[in-house]
């Protein structure tokens, strides 16, 4: 399927869109909440706004980078009129799990609960990322020999582009954040969470852990971070949930019972709340065992 400014590519084997890139201007085709069972990257050349994703709310004005995993909910409230370009793919046309050492965009781009969901592209990435959307255009008007293996170095180069941009950036946030006595209670809390989210899933466990109020550590993370200390939680552990019934064979009780959850149909409730779909329909429209982790 092939409209101008639009190129759309689908999975024959499932019908499912494989990899999509459009162009989009003055009303937003995001400004209703989206939930959709692909990646999604939304280039945002001109206009300014609000995007809301997951609990949180991030100002953006003007060539920005969006990035969304798989049933994350996000949308954008503009100002005015808006224009740029999307992408989307699906995890079976591209896995980020499986090359994460040759792209680095899982943690980056994607999965990130300690950062916002975008990038701020300068010129010299405007200028890469304009000449990545001609070439995927050519490709995909062009269908040939390989346009799948194309299309996906194309995207490769993309996605590195973009993380590499959003690290540096972000590494110059920590410099400038260096000596305040914050960042450094929230770098313990990042380590804390990673270690035991799979046990520990209440604000106060993390607050006794540090040794500081529940209250005064939530002021922090919504400081700091733009999110409450129990979103930060649910947030890791609906990541890790995604991953294992992406990657493996588990069943959702196994899954469950890993993440510290007992009750399996307590864990799916969970799940659902915060992904508005059940483990296992997330399982079978995003992806099953079809990928290894490198």
């Amino acid at each position: 399927m092939i409209q101008e400014n639009s190129f759309t590519l689908v999975n024959q084997q499932t019908g499912n869109l494989a990899f999509k890139l459009f162009y989009f201007e003055k009303n937003s085709p995001f400004d209703h909440l989206q939930r959709l069972n692909y990646y999604s990257m939304i280039w945002v050349k001109n206009g300014k706004g609000i995007v809301k994703a997951d609990f949180s709310e991030y100002k953006f004005n003007g060539n920005v980078l969006l990035s969304f995993s798989p049933y994350q909910p996000f949308m954008l409230n503009q100002s005015g009129e808006i224009s740029g370009w999307g992408i989307n793919f699906h995890p079976d046309f591209f896995c980020i799990h499986k090359h994460h050492k040759e792209v680095a965009c899982n943690g980056v781009l994607f999965n990130n609960i300690y950062s916002p969901p975008l990038v701020q592209i300068d010129e010299k990435t405007r200028a890469n990322f304009e000449t990545i959307i001609e070439q995927l255009k050519t490709e995909m008007q062009n269908p040939a020999m390989a346009q799948y293996e194309l299309l996906i170095s194309y995207l490769k180069i993309f996605l590195i582009t973009a993380s590499r941009l959003k690290t540096e950036q972000h590494s110059k946030v920590l410099e400038v954040d260096a000596e305040k006595e914050e960042p450094f209670i929230l770098q313990n809390l990042k380590n804390a969470i990673e270690m035991h989210y799979r046990a520990k899933h209440s604000a106060r466990d993390y607050a006794d852990i540090l040794s500081i109020t529940p209250k005064a550590l939530t002021r922090l993370t919504k400081t700091h971070l733009n999110k409450t200390l129990t979103d930060l939680i649910t947030e890791r552990i609906i990541i890790e949930a995604k991953r294992e019934l992406y990657l493996t064979n588990k069943t959702v009780k196994e899954i469950a019972f890993e993440l510290g959850y007992n009750d399996e149909y307590y864990f799916s409730r969970f799940f659902k709340k915060n992904t508005e779909v059940a483990p296992q329909l997330y399982r079978e429209t995003v992806g099953f065992n079809r990928a290894k982790v490198v």
